[in-house]
């Protein structure tokens, strides 16, 4: 080949080859700015531990998958730590996310985070626990409601006669507080049903089983245990059926998980009432996602209806 005709080739080559890498370029630059286009939510989770709330944030990200051409979402686990959750929250905003989506460790942590995205202008949807003074939009569950229908149901096995025995999550929470309260609203109307024992165990399986023991161990007669969350019924029946006793006591249980199910199932739990996870999980992503895109939503509770489940239906459940 001649002199010529080779430089030709070489500089016919490189130009290909600066084509080629150009048009690269050109494509992952987009990719980089389609990525930059999408709205950014903030997911401040309260605990990854909890068995509810992490179906919850299974409905969270099959929403956003669903969704994914146009939004991402960012995850963080405050560990049940207030101040962790706090500093988190601080991080969303100082990096401008779209909008934020937050399950409050507790009440001064979603007072103190409304405060502070009010203040950078980036709204906020709390789901399953609410604040107490500050206006949000708020997606989750008429606790009280859940604690009426829960103790309606257990009424109704024990003919309006019984000792019960309440077994309340962290205490002051507003879920405890208001599930709690609907429990007691049904005690009321029954002359012949009474508190005996109660107790918290703090959402907590394990904490409930030792609370059932202490209970067990002091010979106090109860006909029922009725616990703010599937969990913590849960592990009062261990404790029963340790000590030979769980076919004396009805257990009722609120949440609908999938140990709750298996529960009623096997005839161990009598009750359980469904505070769908899912539905409040893509409900609050949802929200969000259209809080961010500059909708306006009322800043009003959004309930996600209450489900009774017993024996009879849990098949449906499943």
């Amino acid at each position: 080949m001649g002199w010529k005709k080779m430089s030709f080739s070489i500089i016919f080559l490189l130009t290909v080859l600066i084509s080629g890498c150009s048009a690269a370029e050109d494509v992952s630059t987009e990719k980089e700015e389609n990525q930059n286009d999408k709205i950014v939510i903030g997911v401040a989770h309260a605990n990854y531990e909890d068995t509810f709330l992490n179906l919850l944030l299974d409905g969270v990200k099959e929403y956003v998958d669903e969704h994914s051409n146009e939004m991402k979402a960012e995850y963080i686990d405050a560990e049940n730590d207030s101040n962790k959750q706090i500093e988190q929250a601080e991080k969303f905003i100082e990096q401008g996310v779209d909008a934020i989506m937050l399950i409050p460790v507790d009440v001064i942590a979603a007072e103190l985070i409304l405060e502070k995205a009010e203040r950078a202008d980036i709204p906020i949807v709390l789901m399953n626990r609410s604040s107490l003074e500050t206006e949000s939009v708020f997606i989750g569950s008429d606790d009280v409601s859940f604690g009426f229908m829960q103790m309606e149901r257990v009424a109704q096995i024990l003919k309006g006669k019984g000792n019960i025995a309440i077994i309340n999550g962290p205490m002051g929470q507003e879920s405890q507080v208001n599930r709690t309260k609907g429990n007691k609203q049904v005690i009321e109307k029954h002359k012949g049903m009474k508190v005996v024992s109660e107790g918290t165990a703090n959402w907590n399986q394990d904490e409930a089983k030792s609370l059932m023991k202490t209970w067990i161990e002091s010979d106090i007669k109860i006909d029922a245990v009725v616990a703010n969350n599937d969990e913590m019924a849960i592990g009062a029946i261990e404790a029963a059926e340790e000590a030979g006793i769980r076919d004396e006591i009805i257990f009722a249980g609120i949440d609908g998980t999938p140990d709750g199910l298996q529960y009623i199932e096997s005839k161990k739990l009598a009750v359980s009432v469904l505070q769908d996870a899912k539905e409040q999980g893509q409900t609050g992503m949802s929200t969000a996602f259209r809080m961010a895109k500059g909708e306006t939503v009322a800043k009003e509770p959004i309930y996600i209806p209450a489900e009774l489940i017993v024996k009879d239906n849990v098949a449906k459940y499943k």
